[in-house]
């Protein structure tokens, strides 16, 4: 069948095509502007750079977007129903964590994080660092800096690896002076995403895989995973080391912790060797939907942004809660309300598991305290430990990853699951144990109900950790930025 066409419809549709050519041959132009403003910006750079470059404030000429964005990380307004950018003193909302860390350092201070320009100044100001120049007891090594500033690449090149970490954690403070940024994830020259961390090259290689195969988008988590990981000091030379040779899951590394029979401390309590766990974020962040379909690190913590005609990656690392328009709603087209909600509901979920299990393993931390005190033998107790153990590793594993509630609910709930039935198991043990030795009694509990309460059960003088910091905040720690300034390493502020 034939269809003629008017004249007036054939030139109608001449004209609406040429239209739709003319608005295309200006998106493409405007494409190719944008393209060339940012080719320009990187091939014309007002300061060229090698090698690495810790003072973040030289970047700031050739990328001031990216550099204003990155300054809003020491903003500390945002906050949402469970964690937020201001520093928070978990301890004092949940005393319980005093008894699960006695005999550890954060049963001292433990406050929610905040972003990257803090970085410094917070391992600074934490009790956790002590005061090795007041007390005269140095407690942490150098590695502890390891993950707070471009500086700790720049002294890794100079001093070599192992060397570095073998310093004491004092001996760095007058070089650790920029706090986390540009060369922790950049190349200098060319920009590219890099690791600049010799632990999660490493991890790889002992798992047969070359890092420098990754692709971008995986390279887009990847220089988050140098830090955002599990790990622990191997050895005398504290080296830096991820547990990842069995696996990335919660029980493929504490089948590697106890291969090699490593624990961090001995708890000061119950007597159990107890595995910390630091903040597994990476590893979590695979085992939920967003991780095995490829979203990174960065799409929803650093979502790009339009600004002039230019298109970069919003450096203000943060809560894709406080930009959920450039974050959820990219994929998602719920509203605001909605999916800010089912985040909460699922955060609410899992934290309901994991009061009770912070609960209950302070009880079995007590009591097994108790049942030491009753004369109660180490054969007999041998069971009891290896269950706090594995309940503490579980419960710390799914808390110590801020954001674990919502990267996998699933894989959170049943860790914590997990680990509330361990607690109880050990409970249930110690009763049992004692009854064996003629106590049949009810077990006295102190009252931990406030910070205060329970650090000074376990036996800390917090006056005096106080007082010890705050002289060693208004002695050393100007000399270290003054040393810095002076030998143009630290911008002047």
């Amino acid at each position: 069948m034939k269809h003629n066409l008017k004249t007036w419809q054939a030139w109608a549709i001449f004209g609406g095509s040429m239209i739709i050519v003319f608005f295309l041959g200006i998106c493409v132009s405007a494409l190719m502007e944008r393209r060339a403003e940012v080719a320009s910006i990187y091939n014309n750079r007002k300061t060229p750079m090698q090698g690495i470059v810790a003072r973040n404030d030289l970047f700031e000429d050739d990328f001031p977007r990216e550099y204003e964005t990155w300054t809003q990380t020491a903003r500390t307004d945002f906050k949402s129903e469970f964690n937020g950018s201001e520093a928070v003193d978990v301890l004092a909302e949940r005393p319980e964590m005093v008894i699960l860390w006695a005999g550890y350092a954060f049963s001292k201070d433990y406050s929610s994080p905040r972003g990257h320009m803090h970085a410094i100044e917070d391992v600074q100001h934490t009790l956790r660092t002590g005061s090795p120049s007041v007390t005269g007891k140095e407690v942490q090594p150098a590695t502890c800096w390891v993950c707070k500033s471009p500086d700790v690449p720049r002294m890794i090149q100079e001093l070599g690896v192992a060397e570095f970490y073998k310093n004491k954690w004092s001996a760095m403070g007058h070089e650790i002076v920029n706090p986390v940024g540009c060369s922790d994830c950049h190349d200098s020259e060319t920009m590219n995403l890099h690791i600049s961390r010799p632990a999660l090259i490493e991890a790889f290689e002992r798992q047969g895989k070359d890092i420098s195969k990754a692709t971008p988008q995986e390279m887009r988590s990847l220089v988050c995973a140098q830090c955002h990981v599990e790990y622990y000091f191997k050895g005398d030379g504290k080296y830096l080391t991820f547990p990842w040779d069995k696996g990335l899951t919660m029980e493929d590394m504490e089948a590697y912790y106890d291969e090699t029979k490593y624990y961090d401390y001995i708890h000061a309590l119950s007597k159990a060797p107890i595995l910390k766990a630091q903040h597994p974020d990476y590893e979590i962040a695979q085992m939920g939907i967003h991780g095995q379909r490829g979203v990174s690190c960065a799409d929803c913590h650093m979502p790009y942004k339009s600004e002039g005609g230019i298109k970069f990656s919003d450096h203000h690392v943060q809560s894709p809660l406080n930009a959920i328009d450039r974050t959820c709603q990219v994929c998602h087209r719920e509203t605001e309300e909605t999916l800010r909600n089912n985040v909460y509901e699922r955060q609410r979920k899992t934290n309901e598991i994991r009061n009770r299990l912070e609960q209950e393993l302070a009880k079995a931390h007590l009591e097994a305290q108790f049942a030491w005190n009753k004369g109660v033998g180490e054969e007999q107790m041998q069971n009891v430990l290896q269950l706090i153990r594995q309940a503490q590793w579980r419960w710390d594993f799914g808390v110590a990853s801020h954001g674990a509630s919502f990267h996998a609910p699933q894989e959170i709930q049943r860790i914590l699951s997990h680990g509330l039935d361990r607690a109880q198991q050990a409970r249930l043990e110690i009763y049992k144990i004692l009854a064996l030795n003629g106590f049949t009694g009810e077990i006295p509990l102190p009252d931990i109900s406030s910070k205060e309460k329970a650090q000074k059960y376990i036996g800390l003088d917090m006056e005096a950790e106080r007082k010890a910091k705050k002289e060693f905040l208004e002695t050393t720690v100007p000399e270290w930025l003054s040393k810095a300034k002076t030998a143009g390493k630290l911008a002047e502020i």
